[in-house]
């Protein structure tokens, strides 16, 4: 079989050589193509489901929410496992598909039966998907740096101009705020005063509620003209809060500001990050979504915060924290430094030992071919570029070479000794 295809090879070189140069082009058409990633994802086919009910005891999550969403989510098919989680005011359901299984097909099945299960949950316990990312999909950190803002302003002007901003670049599935706090609006409740005007936590709450809507009129007809009557009523500041009537008490208003105060503060923290131990600071975690290319969704958010810096107030600027793209490109730079000292080094050894040029640019050829036919197997399999397959391929090539230089020194020796004979017998 060997005996045949060197002879057809022989026969046909023009052939052997288009398929030569199909498969390099194939090859740089896959690298161009492939993901490109600094570490292999290994993790599992998942699907998050998130259910936030603020200020229950874990067993109560466990008991009234983790409970019924486990039950309900078993049977889906092509699940392996579901596993979950509670903690305070939280509650992680992970479901587990087979790896052949499309995510978003996964996600899918996921929704239809959280459909089902909503209506055994509490009223507030709504659960939500989790972005459609993997393990190791963090791939961008970033902070702000400032001197003028505080941390309540800089958690602001991060969830409602940044955050917004970045997840508009191919590829992205989610950035997760960090650090600051998040601003509200505190009623501070005298109990005392409550209890002397009859007034209970429920009726502050719903007061408060109704009083903050826009409502809606009908069209108004007035000298030739139309007018649409609408009621503005959406809260502004805090004196508005404090203005709003809860009940009459011997037919005189009674005010929010009549039973407590009302201040602005943060939102309860489960945690802070600090930056290099300097104090406090402000960014978010860009998550890439799955089998997207890294290093390209990573220089559109650089591209993207490089727009976004020119609508920051003065003196905000981005700090990156942590950004994957160097760990790429130092591993594609290594596997590049390798392929060409190792061409160098083995032209060398075939010029010196052979003295004969044809040799060695057999072996040149054929190290490129090989590495371009391993990106387009990688290709094929789905696999990423990563740490562990280009270094499989910088080893490799050291493989290619030893089999190069003894292939091409035994058809040199082969050739050689025929000729010798046919030169003796002549």
């Amino acid at each position: 079989m060997v005996e045949k295809l060197i002879s057809f090879s022989l026969k046909n070189r023009m052939f052997v050589l288009l398929v030569a140069t199909f498969l390099f082009g194939w090859g740089i058409y896959s690298v161009q193509q492939n993901p490109i990633d600094a570490i292999p994802d290994l993790s599992e086919n998942q699907v998050i489901v998130f259910t936030e009910w603020m200020g229950r005891s874990p067993q109560l999550i466990e008991d009234q929410v983790t409970y019924p969403l486990v039950s309900n989510l078993q049977g889906i098919p092509k699940v392996k496992n579901i596993r979950a989680s509670s903690m305070f005011g939280m509650s992680f359901v992970y479901v587990i598909f087979e790896d052949a299984v499309d995510p978003y097909w996964a996600r899918t099945r996921v929704v239809e039966r959280l459909n089902f299960a909503q209506r055994l949950l509490p009223q507030n316990a709504v659960p939500t998907l989790g972005p459609d990312g993997t393990g190791v999909g963090h791939i961008f950190w970033y902070h702000l740096e400032t001197n003028t803002m505080d941390l309540g302003e800089q958690r602001a002007l991060q969830d409602w101009y940044i955050k917004f901003a970045l997840q508009t670049v191919p590829g992205v599935a989610e950035v997760a705020s960090f650090g600051g706090f998040e601003k509200q609006y505190q009623l501070v409740l005298d109990p005392l005063k409550m209890q002397y005007y009859n007034v209970s936590m429920d009726q502050v709450m719903k007061a408060v509620q109704a009083n903050n809507n826009d409502v809606g009129g009908r069209k108004f007809e007035m000298s030739d003209r139309s007018y649409i009557i609408r009621g503005l009523g959406y809260l502004q500041n805090s004196t508005d809060i404090e203005e709003i009537a809860l009940k009459n008490y011997n037919s005189v208003p009674v005010k929010v500001r009549d039973i407590g105060s009302v201040q602005m503060g943060g939102d309860l923290r489960l945690g802070i990050f600090d930056a290099d131990g300097k104090g406090e600071v402000v960014g978010g975690i860009v998550v890439m979504r799955s089998g997207e290319n890294a290093n390209k969704v990573i220089q559109g958010v650089q591209q993207k915060m490089q727009e976004i810096q020119k609508g920051l107030p003065e003196g905000v600027r981005f700090k990156t924290s942590y950004d994957r793209s160097e760990l790429i490109e130092k591993a594609i730079a290594s596997v590049k430094g390798t392929l060409l000292e190792e061409m160098l080094v083995v032209s060398l050894i075939v010029l010196l030992f052979l003295f004969h040029g044809r040799s060695a640019l057999i072996i040149l050829i054929q190290l490129p071919i090989s590495v371009a036919i391993g990106f387009v197997l990688l290709q094929a399999f789905g696999i990423s570029s990563n740490i562990m397959s280009l270094t499989g391929i910088a080893l490799a090539i050291g493989v290619v070479v030893d089999d190069g230089i003894v292939m091409v020194e035994n058809a040199y020796r082969s050739i050689s000794e025929r000729q010798q004979e046919l030169d003796t017998n002549q």
